[in-house]
């Protein structure tokens, strides 16, 4: 009987080399993962309750860094590390005084277009490796690896830096494009694609506001099952690497908050698009033969107004009103005739260190009038000198968020975390809308969702990290993890 009870343990264990014919990695953008429970009883049986009901969920995913934004986020996911090693410090971003876009990539063209803007991209100033890159590696480059979204940042870093494409929608010409870095002319079934979608009813209506309509989400999935489908994903002897992220939530967000019809209607939506994507990967690659992880790059923070007419704590915080009253109070204390200031951003402030140089003043003493004035300011918990961050008189929490998310090259000067409720006012948030960007639950609790190959039904409430993700996907494919992974392998229990 023990020989048998050992013959049959041997046969259930998978074999050290076995691996699923697909990775597909899904990053909701703005997501809350209390959007689980609440659109739970909508949700159709295809789509998000798939996951629910048949995957395994960490419910207490957080992001463990500061600024909880768009780029990071994704980078963050797929890399397993933080701004600190990887480097993408922000959708903008300062490196050493230079304003730089994310992904803005002047020494490459676009393909597929002649929207210069729009087209010239890589991840030029990503440090570390993604899953994808290694999974490349492992196999001699004979996986293939695409990413596919409405956003550049977010079809780019997530597919990382060896990548056989990454596809993002050009507005302007209403198509989907992609850059000299990955290639120099786009494939038939790309070209196929944009034909299609050039006659697409709403995206003619709506032009660049796309992003506002649910349908940008049903472009973003038909996308991927055409990169599925022509790429020929899951098909060959190596894993292969499909990265989709959705966008349009964080659009919509941005302009109507976590309420009302149009949030609901983009879930719903998106839901729908989910259901599509699975039986698309049933299809094409087979039940069991695949494994999915889904998560977000943030949270958001409720609108500030909605928060008050319910006698909550909350409000705007105005960064640009008070980067006036700001440089006039270091002038008055220091006698410069220049702005100190070259930005704020992503609740950072970037110095002009040159500029404070010339004038022969001392960078800390420049640093100190400003943080001086800062703690006079309302509606704000911390201010930090990133230099000092590692003893500040800081909650430990907040300090280890600060150190993680910072790069010496990259991330500025001061960080400031607003009180609970707040956030910054201005181009990333309408009246009617809401943002993200620091440690808040409500920004930092991120859902965490796996489901397919090897993967058993089943919940944590374990803390754990979105920096977490690579090494566990890593782990499965038995690959070694990207070089700069500080996260932990998780486990299924």
């Amino acid at each position: 009987m023990m020989v048998l009870c050992a013959a049959l343990m041997a046969v259930a264990q998978p074999k050290f080399n076995e691996r699923p014919k697909l990775v597909v990695g899904i990053v909701v953008d703005q997501m809350r993962w209390d959007y689980l429970s609440r659109y739970y009883d909508k949700f159709c049986d295809g789509g998000f309750r798939k996951m629910l009901d048949g995957g395994y969920s960490f419910n207490n995913c957080l992001i463990d860094y500061i600024p909880t934004v768009t780029a990071i986020g994704h980078t963050s996911a797929y890399t397993g590390t933080t701004p600190a090693f990887h480097g993408i410090c922000g959708n903008n971003f300062y490196i050493d005084g230079n304003e730089v876009y994310c992904c803005a990539d002047k020494t490459v063209m676009p393909v597929g277009s002649d929207n210069m803007k729009a087209g010239q991209m890589s991840p030029v100033n990503l440090l570390a490796t993604t899953i994808g890159d290694q999974l490349r590696l492992h196999t001699e480059f004979r996986s293939k690896v695409i990413g596919v979204s409405y956003k550049d940042r977010a079809a780019i870093f997530p597919a990382g830096h060896a990548a056989n494409a990454a596809y993002w929608l050009d507005l302007k010409n209403r198509q989907f494009i992609t850059s000299t870095y990955y290639m120099k002319e786009l494939p038939q079934w790309v070209k196929d694609f944009n034909k299609v979608l050039k006659e697409n009813k709403v995206f003619k209506e709506l032009g660049k506001n796309i992003g506002l309509s649910a349908e940008a989400g049903h472009i973003t999935v038909d996308m991927a099952i055409a990169a599925l489908k022509g790429e020929r994903l899951g098909q060959g002897d190596e894993t292969d690497m499909l990265c989709v992220s959705f966008s349009e939530t964080d659009v919509i967000g941005h302009k109507w908050s976590t309420r009302g019809e149009h949030t609901d209607e983009a879930y719903m939506e998106l839901d729908k698009d989910m259901e599509k994507l699975f039986e698309a990967l049933d299809e094409q690659v087979g039940k069991g033969q695949y494994i999915v992880f889904l998560t977000a790059d943030h949270g958001a923070a409720h609108n500030w107004k909605f928060m008050q007419d319910n006698r909550l704590h909350g409000g705007p915080w105005l960064s640009e009103s008070l980067r006036t009253d700001l440089e006039h109070y270091v002038a008055q204390k220091l006698g410069n005739k220049k702005p100190v200031v070259k930005g704020i951003v992503d609740y950072r402030f970037f110095l002009d260190h040159e500029g404070i140089a010339s004038e022969g003043l001392e960078l800390q003493r420049v640093k100190d009038v400003i943080i001086e004035y800062l703690r006079k300011s309302p509606n704000l918990s911390f201010v930090v000198d990133y230099e000092k961050a590692a003893y500040a008189p800081v909650p430990q929490l907040l300090r280890e968020r600060i150190l993680k998310g910072y790069n010496f090259h990259r991330s500025g000067d001061i960080v400031v975390a607003v009180e609970p409720g707040y956030y910054e006012y201005g181009s990333w948030s309408s009246s009617t809308g809401t943002t993200h960007g620091e440690w808040n639950p409500y920004d930092a609790h991120i859902p965490l969702l796996f489901y397919g190959w090897r993967v058993p039904h089943g919940a944590s409430a374990c803390e754990v990290h979105i920096t977490d993700i690579a090494p566990t996907i890593c782990s499965l494919l038995r690959i070694q993890q990207p070089n700069a992974c500080i996260g932990r392998c998780l486990e299924f229990n």
